[in-house]
């Protein structure tokens, strides 16, 4: 490589040993001290203003204006006693990512100097420029106005000695920008409709609350490594590069010994996340080198993406104080796992119950086997749906690969689930539901207890798994924003339960009694549901036959996969929910298809300037090394000797330049495909042509110089390498 050229890097970045300052005390002391709590409400907030505040986060009421304004004061106090000056309104446009502008407290005093104030007006409400974010043409350059405004459920935190202000962005015509607006009304959706089910078996239920729990896998790479590859740079992944003699086939990294370096920069980032009061819980080795996963304590669901989106930037500023960057693509090395962010989501009530997890009595199993079945229905009506919101040109490298679920929605429910949803559909009114108690395992061995057997395996091959007491959505991407996932799955369940509960009450107001009515239509949701319901190997080929007979959606390309967004039942299931307008969906698929255009384009761009520009120079410059030894051997060897010496020589030049030349020939049609698709003035179509002839030339063109890699001089060659990329040094 250029093994000398990193080590001329890795001194440009004055690499020293990173020393984490840990606190003097537990993270239970310190927890969320960067956040506007509760327990800094209480504080800095006047009685009655703080009881108001959390009576509207409660019980989901508006805030007035003088409320508002009280909160505004208390709230700028309280930064400007951490050391705080500005402050932003923290929105999530359709980039996946994060947005923010800083503006300080300071107000003219009328004096020519300046005070510090803080209104409610600027806390609730704000206009950053609406023309420049991803608006799928909501917006244009010259309708330039959007509103963010404050959501209260979400408390307002200090990063980087500024005061953040979560909030919803939308336009001035009053379409949703962003992520957090619809996941907010899919919740509140979900809420209403699910209390309106489980008010059948408690008519104390006065909420039902959607949870996640997700779990962040993450690569590291050193910094100065980094540095010498403009395709990690430009596009978040290797885009050419021979896999490592070595790599995950051994199975020795998955919760093996975190390297030191990188246990330095877990703790760093679990004690940013804990003053951030993002719970941090888990840490461990993945399964492939240098890859690593964080995962939190559940929490509700608005609040829990925002603290993985907080994450997501928290990580990076992190792993620069300690000389790594973060990679975040689905699939950033070919040849070892690709990383996803598995969301495990839930549903519990504002009394205690959680609704996915079996009771202790016939009317708790009852309820139980009500919400399952109608998730079951949710996820077979809307299972193409269910794939859109988790696709992407980077999240398609990982789908389908033996690390990831494949790119067909099933659900996962165990043996025991299974059986008992099979033995429902049998049984007679006067049955009761029962579970069997945790089994245990008996080891045989003395120093070792009774181990308590959960009611579930585990399915890895399953997209969408039962794991005892939640669902795991394993389909997301490392780098996706959890509300695209969260919002279809959130509003599609809230549909079904408010279906189901009207079947319910059209057949007690027949005269069936409420159990019998929620018994027959289980029973019919069990039955409707059931090709949607796989316990086998997702990874093989006959499933993939038996899942398209079943009428699964089967369909692999991300631009095509998106269209399921549109069809006319996902618009009027988000209607019905009040979730998303169509307006708004057929923006968003504009946004979906602009996106995969340019990510594509980008690793197009950046393959075919590292191709030309680095790999055919050098591998050139190698051939005529050895066109030169070849030259000097033949003349120094008389009578044909030298011709049988350097005949290998020969050889790999002759093979050098075939490589060579399909190269240049496969990134000039590349080009031309790329400059085809861009003259289509249909977003959907340049995203369908993009992935039919512009994608496939990345990977036919990479077999060739990742051949070439393994024949140039290995100081010559100008790229690190897997070998060096995958184990931290």
């Amino acid at each position: 490589m250029a093994y000398l050229r990193f080590r001329e890097v890795e001194k440009a970045f004055n690499r020293e040993s990173v020393t984490v300052a840990i606190p003097d005390k537990m993270p239970s002391e310190y927890f969320g001290e960067k956040v506007f709590n509760r327990k800094a409400m209480s504080q800095y907030l006047p009685e009655p203003i703080y009881r108001a505040l959390v009576d509207a986060i409660d019980h989901k009421k508006p805030l007035s204006r003088d409320v508002a304004d009280e909160v505004a004061r208390g709230m700028k106090q309280w930064a400007i006693d951490l050391g705080v000056n500005h402050y932003t309104h923290w929105f999530h446009p359709l980039t996946d990512g994060t947005a923010e502008k800083h503006d300080s407290f300071i107000v003219n005093d009328g004096k020519g100097g300046v005070i510090e104030e803080f209104s409610g007006k600027l806390l609730v409400q704000q206009e950053p420029d609406a023309s420049s974010f991803p608006s799928g043409g909501i917006r244009n350059t010259f309708e330039a106005r959007g509103y963010s405004a404050w959501d209260i459920s979400s408390p307002a935190f200090i990063h980087n000695n500024t005061l953040c202000i979560p909030t919803i962005f939308i336009a001035y015509s009053g379409e949703s920008l962003d992520y957090k607006t619809p996941l907010l009304r899919a919740v509140n959706s979900l809420d209403r409709a699910g209390t309106a089910v489980a008010q059948l078996f408690d008519p104390q239920v006065k909420h039902v609350i959607s949870n996640l729990g997700w779990e962040q896998e993450y690569f590291l790479v050193d910094e100065a490594l980094y540095a010498c590859r403009p395709d990690l740079a430009m596009s978040g992944r290797t885009l050419m590069g021979h896999e490592s003699a070595k790599n995950q086939q051994l199975e020795d990294h998955y919760f093996g010994a975190i390297p030191q370096r990188v246990e330095e920069f877990m703790l760093d980032l679990e004690i940013e996340c804990h003053k951030l009061g993002i719970p941090a819980k888990t840490r461990h080795n993945e399964v492939a080198p240098n890859q690593f996963e964080m995962a939190p304590i559940y929490e509700e669901t608005n609040l829990a993406n925002d603290h993985n989106l907080l994450l997501m930037n928290v990580m990076a500023e992190v792993a620069r104080r300690h000389h790594f960057r973060v990679l975040l693509h689905e699939k950033p090395f070919a040849g070892i796992n690709g990383s996803g962010k598995h969301n495990n989501w839930s549903l519990n009530t504002d009394t205690g119950v959680e609704l996915f997890r079996p009771g202790k009595s016939p009317k708790e199993n009852l309820q139980f086997i009500t919400f399952v079945a109608n998730v079951m229905a949710a996820v077979y009506r809307h299972n193409a749906l269910l794939k859109a919101s988790i696709s992407s040109a980077t999240n398609a490298h990982r789908l389908g690969a033996n690390e990831a679920p494949p790119a067909i929605i099933s659900m996962f429910l165990g043996s025991q689930l299974s059986k008992i949803l099979a033995d429902f559909v049998k049984m007679s009114e006067d049955d009761d539901i029962a579970f069997k108690k945790r089994e245990t395992i008996d080891l045989k061995v003395s120093q070792i207890p009774e181990l308590l057997l959960d009611n579930t395996d585990r399915n890895r091959t399953s997209p969408f798994a039962f794991t005892g007491n939640r669902f795991e959505f394993r389909a997301v991407g490392s780098s996706a924003n959890c509300a695209s996932a969260m919002i279809a799955l959130n509003a599609a369940v809230a549909d079904q339960l408010l279906q189901f509960r009207t079947r319910v009450d059209k057949r007690v107001a027949q005269g069936e009694s409420v159990e019998h009515a929620v018994i027959e239509e289980v029973k019919a949701l069990i039955a409707y549901s059931r090709p949607v319901h796989f316990d086998g190997n997702g990874y093989s080929d006959e499933w993939k036959l038996e899942a398209e007979r079943r009428g699964l959606d089967c369909e692999t390309s991300v631009p095509l996969i998106i269209d399921a967004y549109t069809r006319q039942e996902s618009i009027d299931m988000f209607a019905r929910t009040g979730v998303l307008s169509e307006v708004e969906l057929k923006a968003r698929n504009e946004v979906k298809w602009e996106m995969y255009v340019k990510k594509v384009q980008i690793e197009a761009r950046v393959f075919g300037d590292l191709a030309l520009n680095h790999i055919i120079p050098v591998a050139t410059r190698y051939e005529n090394v050895l066109l030169d030894n070849v030259y000097k051997v033949t003349n120094l060897f008389p009578h044909g000797k030298g011709e049988k010496i350097a005949a290998q020589d020969v050889a790999m030049i002759e093979t050098m330049s075939e490589h060579i030349r399909f190269i240049k020939d496969q990134v000039n049609q590349l080009v031309e495909a790329r400059k085809t698709a861009n003259r289509i003035e249909s977003m959907r179509e340049r995203a369908i042509a993009y992935h039919d002839t512009v994608a496939p030339y990345l990977e036919t063109i990479r077999e060739h110089i990742d051949k070439l890699e393994l024949m140039v001089d290995d100081e010559m060659w100008p790229l690190p390498k897997y070998r060096e990329l995958l184990f931290i040094r």
